[in-house]
């Protein structure tokens, strides 16, 4: 793999990979840089008439429920106007679908609690908020808390 950076004159930051095809570590590397410039930035929320401004760090998921997505961080609820396969494109890698209707932030998960017969729970530090994962992504929660561990 070549890696080569150019410095131009142009505004516009670009990222090109070239590949023969699109395998797992292609993959990985657009993921990381989704990751990295998502990272850093704020997304816009609504409660009311106000707007809020909120680093994705803050959010421990998000839930659609009634027509609209809310985002839920440890004291509070907004809404947004992104439908949940939109912020799964814009979030950072930590953010994981977990449920039809949730998307989880793996970096505040503080425990989960497995139901063989049901939806597992994720219980998130500092808040009475839980989440509940539903048995189809439960295995690849566990592999992405197991690496993040590491």
């Amino acid at each position: 793999m070549k890696i080569r950076i150019e410095i131009t004159d142009d505004s516009d930051e670009e990222i090109i990979i070239r590949t023969r095809e699109l395998n797992e570590m292609v993959s990985k590397i657009e993921q990381a840089v989704k990751s990295i410039t998502a990272g850093d930035s704020t997304l816009v929320f609504h409660k009311g008439e106000a707007k809020y401004y909120i680093s994705p760090d803050e959010i421990l998921f998000f839930e659609t429920g009634d027509g609209s997505v809310c985002a839920h961080t440890a004291n509070d609820v907004f809404e947004t106007k992104y439908r949940l396969y939109e912020l799964e494109e814009i979030l950072p890698s930590r953010f994981m679908r977990v449920s039809k209707s949730t998307i989880l932030n793996t970096s505040r998960v503080y425990s989960i609690t497995r139901n063989l017969t049901a939806s597992s729970v994720v219980e998130f530090a500092g808040t009475h908020k839980k989440v509940y994962v539903s048995r189809i992504y439960y295995k690849d929660l566990m592999v992405r808390m197991e690496g993040k561990r590491c």
